[in-house]
């Protein structure tokens, strides 16, 4: 992650821990879970019609599903033949998600260094893994983990631009075609809107810089063009659905609400209020090329954000400069605020251990009595099974813990290390000790096992109303059940509902053969009905 020099602010030891450390937190949770309702069943509901042989259209369950370009579902895809026949294909799928984060940390970490030097280095990959909002989104099959992957070379490639505008305008290409192909037009519009910001300033404005913006479009586009120019040749219906999909989504779409605020609020803790702290200690050179860098890129980012519905995946572009920001400021907080962070850190995540074991006892003991009764309510059937070495490795990631707490030496980034640390140990013990019960819960392979046995061997076909996508691609991955609507689904002999559970059961013309959901799922019913004689 780092230059060889400055090695007396990052020691070969502490650059080696931050590496195993951001490991363990990119594979934990990645792997041995069904996939989820919702981002991460319709994306590797995607990557596994691509795997019957279809790679130009992104397709649920076969039908053309045109929201992002396929760039994460292809690695998805080759990662699930690569790694299928050694694991489960959803996990070797979602190893996706695992090389796309860790090339994005990657990255931010150069770019750091490069912005602010060899703590800063240190800092920003360390401050990514401890951010709240990156926490669910980079453990799902996502899409937007490769888009903020490009975001960040394109990042670096414009700080690159000051010195080797060449060599900075290719960067900058190659991060702009991965971002474009993994989530459209939105990122792209972010990326090129910070790089014509910069021209603005001076040391953009270089004499070779319309060569490296040549460099850089040539680059981009000739990433970016073959797939839209395929879809175009094969399949020009599906192309214009998906040109006016992306022309729709340029554009404010509900407007700032409370919820963004919210969710700013808490997704992007810490490096929000660190960003804010670094604009502060540098509020009187906003100019300066490197914080000009950073602020442009975080103003067109939460500009993205605002101008989207509040959610996660949206966010997350904006954490790449809000992350840079933050690690600039991470070795300048003044004691009394590092002191209260790390304290604070200290005793939430410790706090949030001893809740976990807890938890985790209850469910393998029965006691506490009134907290296994809290597990065992929402999840009816599920039954917790203790594995030795799952035991040991909670016992192990709890002594580590400790350990760190009460043996980190003093130094620049302690609060910020300590913080990620933290972050680490109560998601690998929530993997390691809820995760089974969390699978029950949230998997659709029993409700679309109970449809199977009930729809025989020769089904037909099967129509379906107010069936989501996640449910369409879980369906399709677990059994093959495939439905069709409109005018295609006139004749068929079969339907499944989705529907709430008080929802009037009684279809005219239709019997009811099945009523089935997820375990403990009281908000979603699936039914299906066969057509009456």
């Amino acid at each position: 992650m780092l230059e060889q020099s400055d090695r007396s602010l990052a020691p070969l030891l502490a650059r080696r821990a931050a590496w195993v450390l951001c490991a363990i937190w990119l594979l934990a949770g990645v792997v041995g879970h069904d996939p989820w309702k919702v981002d991460d069943a319709l994306h590797l509901g995607v990557a596994w019609s691509m795997a019957g042989g279809d790679w130009l259209v992104p397709r649920i369950a076969g039908d053309p599903w045109l929201v992002t370009p396929p760039l994460y579902h292809w690695i998805a895809t080759i990662c699930g033949r690569i790694f299928g026949n050694v694991m489960l294909w959803h996990d070797a799928a979602r190893l996706a998600s695992a090389l796309f984060g860790g090339l994005y940390l990657l990255v931010v970490s150069r770019t750091a260094y490069r912005l602010n030097g060899g703590s800063a280095a240190l800092a920003a990959p360390l401050l990514a893994i401890g951010t709240l909002g990156m926490l669910v989104p980079m453990h799902d099959a996502q899409p937007a983990i490769a888009a903020i992957a490009g975001f960040a070379i394109t990042l670096r490639g414009l700080a690159v631009w000051q010195q080797q505008a060449l060599r900075g305008g290719a960067l900058y290409g190659l991060g702009l075609g991965i971002s474009f192909l993994a989530a459209g037009s939105d990122i792209a519009a972010v990326e090129l809107a910070t790089a014509l910001t910069l021209m603005l300033h001076p040391d953009w404005r270089r004499r070779d810089s319309l060569k490296a913006w040549l460099v850089a479009l040539g680059i981009g586009l000739a990433l970016a063009l073959p797939w839209p120019l395929l879809l175009w040749q094969q399949a020009p219906t599906l192309f214009d659905l998906w040109w006016a999909a992306e022309l729709g989504s340029l554009g404010f779409h509900g407007g700032l609400g409370l919820n963004h605020l919210e969710m700013l609020a808490w997704a992007a803790w810490p490096v929000l209020p660190l960003a804010l702290w670094a604009l502060w200690l540098e509020r009187r050179k906003p100019f300066q090329a490197r914080n000009f860098l950073m602020s442009t890129a975080a103003v067109w980012a939460l500009l993205l954000f605002l101008a989207d519905s509040p959610k996660p995946a949206t966010l997350l572009p904006a954490l790449v400069p809000l992350t840079l920001l933050a690690a600039a400021a991470a070795a300048r907080l003044r004691r009394g605020a590092a002191n209260a962070f790390d304290w604070f850190g200290m005793m939430t995540f410790t706090l949030v251990a001893a809740l976990i074991w807890l938890g985790g006892i209850a469910m393998l003991t029965g006691e506490p009595a009134r907290v296994a009764k809290n597990f065992s309510k929402p999840a009816p059937g599920f039954v917790a099974e203790a594995h030795p070495l799952v035991i040991l490795l909670a016992i192990a990631a709890s002594v580590i813990w400790i350990a760190v707490m009460l043996r980190t030496p003093r130094s620049p980034w302690r609060a910020a290390a300590r913080w990620s640390i933290g972050v680490t140990t109560i998601w690998v013990l929530l993997m390691l000790l809820w995760l089974p019960w969390i699978d029950h819960g949230k998997t659709y392979r029993s409700a679309s096992a109970d449809l199977r046995h009930a729809l025989g061997t020769n089904p037909g076909c099967i129509a379906r109303r107010g069936l989501g996508l996640a449910q369409r691609a879980s369906l399709d991955y677990f059994n093959g059940i495939r439905t069709v609507g409109g005018g295609r689904a006139a004749n068929c002999r079969h339907m499944i509902v989705q529907a709430s559970p008080r929802a009037d059961k009684d279809i005219p013309g239709w019997t009811l053969v099945a009523d089935t959901s997820r375990p403990g799922d009281k908000g979603e019913r699936l039914r299906l009905y066969r057509r009456g004689e």
